[in-house]
C-alpha cells in the first residue's frame, strides 16, 4: 500500500517581491519571500512597523499584487487570475479582520455582516439567517440592529470576526486585530480565534506583540522585508482536528446577477438616505433643466393650440389683399390703387362668400367726459361675416347705410365697456370721432382671434370713413371670405389675376389665414426649439454638476469602497451601486422637475386665461429618459473611477 506524501499546503508563496514608485526611485517593501502555510495552522506573522507584514497579508488575501514571485491558492495561480476571479478568492476564501474594524457606518450590525454574501448571490432570507446566526454566536444577539457608532470597540470586532465569517471564512486574516481595543476586548477577541483556529479555520495574525504572536502555533518574523525566522520550516506533524464549516455555494446566473442589481439598488437608496442634503443639492441641476424643458415644451404646444384655436373660430377662408409687396414694405402707404370698387369686383365673383374693404385709422374718441384713442375700422356689410363678429346689441350696417354714407358706429365689447362704464345701453347714443359725430346702432364681440396689440375698436361704414374720417379714396385692404365648397389655393390664384388685371401691375399682396397660421406655428416652434436648447444645455450642466458630485462622494466613501472590495465585491458590482446611486439622483430630479412643471403650470392657469401649457405624455416620458441618460452618461465615470481604486490605498484612507 503506497505511503500518502505529505499536505500539500494552502497558501504558497514562492519568491515574492513587492516593489512601490517613489517618484525616480523604487522602494522594495519585500523581497525574496518564501513562505507555506497548510490548512489548519495559526501563523503569526512579526515585525515592526514598516517590516512589510501589512503588505504580506494584503498579497496573501488578494488585496495586492507582488512585483515578481508566485502565489498559489490550494494549488491555483493566483497571479495569473482575472479580477474577477481574484474577487470570488477573497469571496469565498478570505475573512479579513482589520484593526480598525471597518465596519460601514450606514449599516446596522445584521447589514454588515451580510455584506459578502450579498456579492456572493446569496438569497435575502438565507443570508439575514446566517448573518443573525453569527451574531448570535458571537455573543451581540441583543446588537443586531445596531450601527457601529453604538457599539463599543470590541463589539465592533466581532461584528467584523461575523462578517469574516459569513461566506466560510476558510482563511482568517487579522491585522493587528487587538490593536483598537482594551485589555479585556483584546484578550475575548484572541479567545475568539483560538474557538476558530479549533474549529479547523487558518489563522494568519499580523502583529507586533509577542504575547500575542506565543498563542500561534507557527512564529514568523519578518524585517526589512525578509522573513528572518520561522519557528517551523514544514508541514505539521498532523493534519487539523476539524475543518471549518464549508462555505455557502456561490449563486451564478441571471437570477443572481438580477438580485446584486436589487441589492445595488437598496444599498444606493440607502447610501442617498444617508447624505439627503448632499443628493438634493446634487438633484437641483436636473430638477431645474427637466423643470424648464417640460414647461417651455408646454408652453409652446399650448401657445400653439391657441393660435390654432383662434385661427379655426375665425375660418381658415379668408384672403386679405393689401398694397404693397409685403408687411415690410415701406412704400405701401404712398399706393394709391386700392380702392373700393375692387371690393365691388370681387363681390360678383364665384368664390366670394363676402367681401369687405377696410380702412384703418386711429382717432380721438369722445362721449361726454370720457375720451380714449381708438382703431377706427371704416367696413363694408361683409366685414363682420370674415371678421367673426358676433352681434350682441342693436344692429349691423345694411347696404343703405354704405351708399347714404350715414354717420353711424358699431362699438366692440371693450370700447362699450370703455365710452359706457356704468352699464348704460349704448344703441342710440352718440360719439364723437374727432369731430364727426357717430350714432351707436350696435355692440359687436369677437367670438375669433386678432394678431397684434389689442385696442378698443368702432367700427363706421367704409364710405363714411373715407368721406368724413380720412378725407381719401384708397382702402388700407380687402378681404374676402372664400365659399366653404371653393378651393383656397384656387380662389387666391384668381383673385392674383383679378387684381393684376384691374391694376396692370402687381402693387398688392395676398395673404390667407392658413399662411398666418402656419407663419406663426413655425415661430412658435422655432422659439421653443431655442429656449428647449437652452433648458437642455441647463441640464447638461446639471449632468456635469453630478457628475463632480458624484466623484467627490467617490473619495469621501474611498474606505467603504476598499471595505467592499476586500469582502468579494467584484468591479462591476462597483460600477453597478454608484451607477445606480447616478441614475437614481437623475431620476428622482427629473420626477421632482416634472411634478415643479407641472405645479407651476397649475398655478399659472389658474391665475390667468391668457396663457395656456400643454402637457404631453410623450414629453414627460422623453422628460425621465433624458435624466436616466444622464445618470448613465455623467455617472459613468465617478462608478469607474470608484471601481479601480486600489484596495490597499483605499483601506488606509481617513
Amino acid at each position: 500500500m503506497a505511503t500518502p506524501g505529505p499536505p500539500a499546503p494552502l497558501i504558497s508563496l514562492q519568491g515574492i517581491r513587492r516593489e512601490f514608485a517613489a517618484g525616480d526611485q523604487r522602494i522594495t517593501v519585500l523581497a525574496d519571500i518564501d513562505l507555506d502555510i497548510w490548512p489548519g495552522e495559526m501563523v503569526a506573522i512579526m515585525g515592526a512597523s514598516g517590516s512589510g507584514k501589512s503588505t504580506l497579508m494584503n498579497i496573501i488575501g488578494c488585496l495586492d499584487r507582488p512585483t515578481a514571485g508566485r502565489y498559489r491558492y490550494a494549488g491555483q495561480d493566483v497571479a495569473r487570475m482575472p479580477e474577477e476571479e481574484r474577487a470570488r478568492l477573497r469571496r469565498a476564501h478570505f475573512g479579513f479582520i482589520f484593526q480598525r474594524y471597518q465596519l460601514l457606518p450606514d449599516l446596522d450590525a445584521l447589514s454588515n455582516v451580510e455584506v459578502p454574501a450579498i456579492y456572493a448571490g446569496a438569497g435575502r432570507g438565507e443570508r439575514r439567517r446566517r448573518a443573525a446566526a453569527l451574531l448570535d454566536r458571537l455573543g451581540l444577539g441583543e446588537r443586531k440592529d445596531h450601527r457601529p457608532g453604538a457599539l463599543s470597540g470590541g463589539q465592533q470586532q466581532r461584528v467584523s470576526v461575523a462578517r469574516a465569517l459569513m461566506n466560510g471564512g476558510e482563511v482568517i486574516l487579522a491585522d493587528e486585530p487587538t490593536g483598537a481595543l482594551d485589555s479585556r476586548s483584546g484578550t475575548e477577541l484572541l479567545a475568539l480565534l483560538d474557538d476558530l483556529h479549533a474549529r479547523g479555520h487558518t489563522i494568519v495574525i499580523i502583529t507586533h506583540d509577542p504575547a500575542i504572536a506565543a498563542r500561534a502555533q507557527r512564529v514568523v518574523e519578518i524585517r526589512d522585508g525578509r522573513i528572518t525566522s520561522d519557528t517551523r520550516s514544514g508541514p505539521p506533524e498532523a493534519p487539523p482536528a476539524a475543518t471549518p464549516d464549508p462555505a455557502p455555494p456561490e449563486q451564478t446566473g441571471p437570477a443572481a446577477i438580477g438580485g446584486r442589481l436589487v441589492e445595488a439598488f437598496l444599498m444606493a437608496v440607502r447610501a442617498l438616505n444617508a447624505h439627503r442634503m448632499r443628493s438634493f443639492l446634487t438633484m437641483l441641476g436636473i430638477i431645474i433643466g427637466i423643470a424648464s424643458v417640460v414647461s417651455v415644451v408646454a408652453l409652446g404646444t399650448g401657445s400653439q393650440e391657441k393660435v390654432l384655436e383662434n385661427i379655426a373660430s375665425i375660418g381658415t377662408s379668408t384672403i386679405t389683399i393689401r398694397p404693397g409687396t409685403g408687411f415690410g414694405d415701406r412704400r405701401a402707404g404712398a399706393i394709391d390703387t386700392l380702392v373700393a370698387p375692387d371690393a365691388d369686383a370681387l363681390a360678383m365673383q364665384p368664390y366670394a362668400a363676402s367681401v369687405s374693404p377696410e380702412i384703418n385709422t386711429t382717432a380721438s374718441v369722445t362721449r361726454g367726459s370720457v375720451t380714449a384713442q381708438v382703431s377706427v375700422r371704416g367696413v363694408g356689410t361683409g366685414y363682420f361675416d370674415v371678421g367673426a363678429y358676433s352681434l350682441t346689441q342693436g344692429q349691423l350696417f345694411t347696404e343703405a347705410s354704405l351708399r347714404a354714407r350715414d354717420q353711424v358706429a358699431v362699438l366692440d365689447a371693450d370700447s362699450a365697456a370703455t365710452f359706457f362704464p356704468n352699464g348704460e345701453d349704448p344703441i342710440g347714443q352718440t360719439v364723437r370721432v374727432g369731430r364727426v359725430p357717430l350714432r351707436v346702432i350696435g355692440v359687436v364681440d369677437a367670438s375669433g382671434a386678432s394678431f397684434g396689440p389689442q385696442t378698443i375698436r368702432i367700427f363706421v361704414p367704409y364710405t363714411t370713413a373715407a368721406l368724413r374720417i380720412t378725407g381719401g379714396a384708397t382702402v388700407n385692404a380687402i378681404t374676402v371670405r372664400v365659399a366653404d365648397d371653393y378651393d383656397i389655393d384656387l380662389a387666391e390664384a384668381e383673385i392674383g389675376a383679378l387684381m393684376l388685371s384691374r391694376h396692370g401691375t402687381r402693387d398688392f399682396f395676398l395673404t390667407n389665414s392658413d399662411t398666418i397660421r402656419a407663419t406663426i406655428t413655425s415661430t412658435a416652434e422655432t422659439l421653443t426649439w431655442l429656449v428647449s436648447a437652452i433648458a437642455v444645455i441647463s441640464l447638461l450642466v446639471g449632468g456635469v454638476g453630478v457628475m463632480n458630485i458624484m466623484l467627490v462622494s467617490v473619495t469621501e466613501r474611498t474606505r467603504e469602497i476598499g471595505v467592499r472590495i476586500a469582502v468579494g465585491a467584484r468591479r462591476s458590482d462597483i460600477v453597478a451601486q454608484f451607477l445606480t446611486e447616478a441614475i437614481l439622483v437623475c431620476l428622482l430630479g427629473g420626477f421632482i422637475g416634472v411634478a415643479l412643471a407641472l405645479g407651476s403650470g397649475w398655478l399659472i392657469e389658474s391665475l390667468q386665461d391668457t396663457v395656456r401649457l400643454t402637457y404631453s405624455g410623450l414629453t414627460i416620458a422623453l422628460a425621465f429618459a433624458s435624466s436616466t441618460l444622464i445618470g448613465i452618461t455623467f455617472g459613468y465615470l465617478p462608478a469607474r473611477s470608484a471601481a479601480r481604486l486600489d484596495p490597499v490605498v483605499a483601506l488606509t484612507r481617513e
